[in-house]
């Protein structure tokens, strides 16, 4: 069981990052980015803006927070990395929007960031890390040295399209957006009644931010119904979110696919608009994984997407092996 996220040298950079960054805190620092590993906290995740568990950003200096980063991207791609490190710095870019609107009741501040570390690092024994703030969740467990869960993983942004000021244009999450309504462009009629769920646009991604993800039955068009070239777009699609994560960590979620019936098991399903600006809402369903994306709230100018693993969300059935393996009195 487990052995298919098998990661050794992402473990092993993780461990390291994370080795690296709790020394570089103060011990009241330490105190707050630190939780036992069975602690309740490890799977309260979300994506609002509200307090975290964990050491702000904003509490860092630059050694910290240079260390911080380390441990966050020791579980990303580069293209992963830079898109969480932009989704930060996009609460600026939101501040100044609302601003102009006529404010907001919360705090836009980059530095309402948190990372949390569950765990030891050192001990051997599983641990794992968080980096989570509005609209950033990532989070990842280490068991038995070298498998890894890394999901759930959320990336939001708000503006999804920066409409004024220098960084006019901007759009964060612009691939998951326009790989998906290429592949729904590209269906016959039969095609796309297939992949229509819900009469109304949903206001959210259904799952919320659950700990554990029951959804049923896939919903949608199945890849085996695609033509090879709506296939290819529909991989592509995926890859946009499994390519966020390490070289070996996407490599494992998309053996885990393959090994699942491929592509032509995975559905795809549209919800809403099929013109841009207007609101719109899809997902990916396969035997392993689930995706979720939407763009509805502020006049479909707010996306939300999250990477859901319904076996291994924060490591579930890993821990159930190795408790299995290590403690079965």
């Amino acid at each position: 069981m487990g052995r298919e996220l098998s990661a050794a040298a992402t473990a092993r950079a993780m461990t390291e990052a994370a080795k690296a960054f709790l020394p570089t805190l103060s011990p009241e620092l330490r105190g707050q980015a630190s939780f036992d590993f069975e602690s309740d906290e490890r799977r309260k995740w979300h994506y609002i803006p509200k307090v975290r568990g964990g050491v702000k950003r904003g509490q860092m200096d630059g050694a910290q927070l240079e260390a911080a980063d380390a441990l966050m991207a020791s579980g990303l791609s580069r293209v992963g990395f830079e898109k969480a490190r932009a989704i930060i710095a996009h609460e600026s870019i939101l501040g100044r929007v609302e601003a102009l609107e006529g404010g907001s009741r919360f705090d836009r501040d980059p530095g309402l960031y948190y990372q949390a570390v569950f765990g030891d690092p050192s001990s051997g024994a599983p641990w794992g890390w968080r980096a989570e703030g509005h609209h950033l969740s990532l989070n990842y467990a280490v068991v038995d040295g070298e498998m890894v869960a890394s999901t759930p993983s959320f990336f939001g942004a708000n503006p999804a399209e920066v409409k004024s000021g220098p960084e006019t244009g901007l759009r964060i999450l612009k691939d998951e957006e326009d790989a998906a309504r290429e592949l729904l462009l590209s269906l016959d009629a039969e095609q796309r009644e297939s992949a229509a769920i819900y009469p109304v646009t949903p206001s959210d991604i259904i799952t919320r931010a659950s700990a554990r993800v029951e959804i049923g039955e896939a919903a949608g068009l199945p890849g085996e119904s695609m033509t090879s070239d709506q296939r290819e777009t529909l991989v592509r699609l995926i890859r946009l979110y499994v390519d966020k994560q390490s070289a070996e960590l996407a490599a494992n979620a998309m053996a885990r696919i393959e090994s699942a019936g491929g592509i032509g098991a995975v559905h795809f399903a549209w919800a809403g608009s099929q013109h841009r600006g207007q609101p719109h809402y899809y997902r990916l369903h396969g035997p392993t994984f689930f995706v979720e994306y939407d763009n509805i709230q502020n006049m479909a100018n707010h996306v939300h997407s999250v990477w859901r693993d319904p076996e291994h969300d924060f490591g579930f059935d890993l821990l159930k092996a190795h408790y299995k393996r290590h403690h079965a009195s």
